[in-house]
């Protein structure tokens, strides 16, 4: 069950894809993703060099023979990036998918993806941007909600209405995600009109994520209000699990300090100081709302197992449900 345009395109068992996560998405943890049945993303922006990425590509291909793709980061960063070399490595190595992200589409690039036969996904958080991007040649395309964990952009629309919309409206394959958890969430955005599901914040409590066991103890315990927005006053809002590197980075906002303050908080090396030893306070972690449906800590394989299994049980018991038509 669950067959749909978006398994068949990229040649995954199950429609889930591993949402893009820096210091997380290791070739390790990706080839986990892609070996359970769904399809990881590798996270380039982690490498600082070429020859970095190169070697994770080489290691994420020793891992699984399973798709998986290498997400592209075109937000700002401390670390100026330049993508086409990456994209040189992509072509070199014979990826066959690349995610783009960020607050503009890949003008420069996508061209390059074409050429080289690449499936090219887009991961945006509204319509127009959904258009532009098919309209430049995106193959697929991923939007996820205001209720997502990491970037949330600057149009705050929920998932129950952007899904649809975008659904709708474009032509080519949808992935829908943002608050996705478990069973219920997979299946509510399968039928808000997406042909695949993008799910992040869940894939931080399974064993294999490479966070330490107290973050991933904390997020278990934390609930649907343990989440907060920062990094509106630099244009690029993101949803983070409260913590006393968050607060900071809010009243940092709040005073008006400028991008070289703030991104000394938000830094992704403190973030990896904080998966790495278990300082909860380090840095800050993307985290979504959906975080308060989250209980356990299964293996990835588990999670995806059950997500299916569950959800194909819920929509037998639906077709089980008689409807009697109401008169007026």
């Amino acid at each position: 069950m669950f067959r749909t345009k978006i398994t068949e395109m990229l040649g995954i068992k199950y429609p889930i894809v591993g949402g893009t996560m820096m210091w997380i998405m290791t070739p390790e943890f990706t080839a986990t993703v892609s070996n359970a049945g769904g399809l990881g993303i590798l996270a380039s922006a982690m490498y600082e060099s070429r020859e970095a990425f190169a070697e994770a590509i080489d290691r994420l291909l020793d891992l699984t023979d399973n798709p998986f793709a290498v997400n592209i980061n075109l937000f700002p960063m401390m670390r100026p990036i330049d993508n086409n070399e990456y994209v040189d490595v992509l072509i070199e190595k014979g990826v066959k998918i690349v995610e783009t992200s960020g607050h503009t589409a890949p003008v420069d690039l996508y061209a390059r993806f074409k050429e080289a036969g690449i499936i090219w996904i887009h991961k945006c958080v509204g319509l127009r941007y959904a258009l532009k991007a098919q309209d430049m040649g995106a193959d697929i395309i991923t939007v996820v909600g205001y209720e997502n964990g990491g970037a949330t952009g600057k149009l705050d629309i929920g998932t129950f209405v952007l899904v649809p919309r975008v659904a709708e409206t474009i032509k080519v394959p949808l992935i829908g995600g943002g608050g996705v958890s478990d069973s219920r969430g997979f299946l509510a955005v399968l039928s808000l009109g997406a042909q695949g599901v993008i799910i992040g914040t869940r894939l931080l409590t399974t064993q294999e994520a490479p966070i330490h066991e107290n973050l991933k103890k904390a997020l278990v315990q934390a609930s649907e209000l343990d989440t907060m927005l920062i990094m509106r006053s630099i244009g690029a809002t993101h949803r983070v699990w409260v913590n006393t590197a968050a607060n900071k980075c809010a009243e940092l906002e709040a005073g008006q300090a400028d991008l070289a303050e703030i991104l000394k908080i938000v830094a992704g090396e403190k973030a990896k100081m904080m998966y790495d030893k278990g300082d909860l306070n380090a840095g800050i972690i993307s985290c979504g709302q959906g975080v308060g449906m989250v209980h356990d800590i299964p293996s990835v394989k588990e999670l995806f197992d059950g997500i299916i299994t569950q959800a194909t049980d819920m929509v037998k018991n639906l077709s089980g449900i008689k409807y009697e038509r109401q008169g007026f």
